[in-house]
């Protein structure tokens, strides 16, 4: 008898996200989180990209905005020392939500906790082995040490991860020799917020909004007249090592701002002070056996606001799979496929953020050249859209098995408004609970009938939509399509594929 069903190592993003979609699923998860307390450091400031979407479609998206207390930030993102300029688009492809990490782990800890995870802070693993049947883990408490197992491990423990090191996986990459530190903080009255968002600095003269470079570095401010607090950002080639545990201070931002700037830009009372440094590393794999990685001991990447994406995105793609294996009903070789999905997106991701790299670290004309060539691409709609979803992670494709490929198989699921005899509904409300579901969206009795078996575990809904895109959907737990039939496909095409992507996802009936 194990002590858990799975033992997460790390009460970051992602794993009290995988420990939520555990228990949804029926599974009994145990959280260790070696910190007594929850951090205070803002390592991230917000949440951006495809996990925005995916809270809404487990009804959550509205309790995060709820607890931003920053106004949503405009269309507009770094991106390698140019930006990503949406604001003259309707719809943005890409969407940020303001909400520093220590509130972000608040909101996931308290959802945890109202589904019964179980989290214990100011425990830290010592060790870990595993076996064909468990995982033992050795764990040093506030009562002192003692020995647990549980059927998988998985480790969220960061980038200096112990469990990716226990496990023997490699985590082969590049470190970046530099150091970024990000601030918001208000500004003494000598300072002057100009209605286009530069800054007027006294002995000084004017810093453009957006980006500065200089010899010694780059600089970016974000401001704006309407508001005294403003977002400071610097960039330097530097070889320390710092802890991540210890924070930065106003001297320290104040003492880097100098030596980018050659002046001392005065600042107030700092609201948000981070620092951090960048590599460009993925793990060789992301499960042993028994232990699985997610999140930053899994991947690390060298640009800002794509890192909680990932890992959250990493946790929903686990847990059902995990949960399945766990209830006796996964298909020979579903885990596996984490690691094929999840290390495919890792790399689409790792390939723009060291794009990021190349355009911000060049400091010869050359480079300048490229960042203009290649800013003047992005005014053009269909390359900036086409970034956008690259920066959101919503163009991830997962392949899928089989002989029968729709064009919508292996991608999210798109949030369609539903007709039924009860009234209206949407994918988003069907993914609340986070089960699989079958969309007969044509009134397909030859489809409900080849998924009859299935049914205990997969919800069957026969709905109709506006332009629908297919006849019938089948979407997993997270949100993405794992089979479609083409409009007017013969049922004797249709409905044996359907059994063939029911058995490959779900297991025999």
């Amino acid at each position: 008898m194990t002590d858990a069903d799975v033992i997460i190592v790390g009460a970051g993003p992602a794993g009290l996200m995988l420990a939520a979609e555990l228990r949804l699923a029926g599974v009994r998860p145990l959280v260790l989180e070696r910190q007594p307390q929850r951090r205070n450091t803002p390592k991230a400031g917000g949440l951006g990209g495809q996990i925005l979407e995916l809270l809404r479609y487990r009804g959550l998206l509205e309790r995060f905005e709820a607890a931003c207390t920053d106004p949503a930030p405009a269309p507009r993102f770094p991106f390698g020392g140019v930006h990503l300029d949406f604001t003259q688009l309707a719809d943005p492809p890409l969407h940020a939500l303001p909400l520093p990490q220590p509130q972000l782990e608040r909101l996931l800890d308290e959802r945890a906790d109202e589904l019964g995870v179980d989290i214990r802070r100011g425990h830290a693993v010592a060790g870990v082995s595993q076996d064909d049947a468990a995982v033992t883990v050795d764990v040093r408490g506030p009562d002192g040490p003692y020995r647990m197992s549980a059927r998988y491990l998985v480790g969220c423990d960061g980038a200096r991860s112990r469990v990716r090191d226990w496990a023997g996986i490699g985590f082969p990459g590049t470190a970046y020799p530099e150091v970024n530190r990000l601030a918001q903080v208000t500004l003494p009255d000598t300072v002057t917020v100009l209605g286009n968002g530069d800054l007027d600095v006294p002995g000084f003269g004017t810093i453009h909004a957006g980006f500065t470079r200089t010899d010694r570095g780059l600089f970016g401010v974000a401001a704006s007249p309407a508001s005294n607090v403003v977002s400071l950002y610097t960039i330097e080639d530097e070889t320390t090592e710092y802890d991540d545990d210890t924070p930065m201070t106003v001297t320290e931002l104040q003492d880097s701002l100098r030596r980018v700037l050659g002046v001392q830009l005065p600042v107030g009372e700092a609201i948000r002070l981070s620092r951090f440094t960048f590599k460009a590393r993925q793990a060789e794999r992301y499960r042993d056996g028994r232990i699985l990685l997610a999140g930053d001991a899994a991947h690390l990447f060298p640009a800002t606001g794509v890192a909680i994406n990932a890992g959250m995105m990493d946790a929903v793609n686990l847990a059902w799979k995990l949960a399945a294996d766990l209830h006796g009903r996964a298909p020979v070789g579903l885990l596996d496929t984490y690691h094929g999905e999840r290390h495919l997106a890792g790399a689409r991701t790792m390939l723009h953020t060291q794009a990021q790299v190349a355009l911000r670290r060049g400091h010869d004309p050359a480079a300048e050249a490229l960042r203009e060539v290649f800013q003047e691409l992005l005014a053009d709609e269909q390359p900036l859209r086409r970034m956008g979803a690259l920066v959101a992670g919503t163009d991830i494709r997962y392949p899928m098995p089989g002989s029968h490929h729709h064009p919508l198989a292996g991608t999210f699921a798109p949030d369609l408004t539903l007709h039924t005899d009860q009234g209206m509904t949407s994918v988003a409300e069907l993914m609340h609970a986070a089960r699989p579901i079958l969309l007969d969206l044509a009134d397909r009795p030859d489809l409900r009938q080849a998924a009859r078996d299935w049914q205990p575990h997969v919800d069957i809904h026969t709905v109709k939509t506006d332009d629908r895109p297919a006849d019938a959907l089948l979407i997993r737990p997270d949100a993405h399509i794992a089979w479609a039939a083409t409009i007017d496909e013969p049922a004797d095409s249709a409905a044996p594929a359907l059994r063939e992507a029911l058995s490959g996802w779900f297991g025999t009936p």
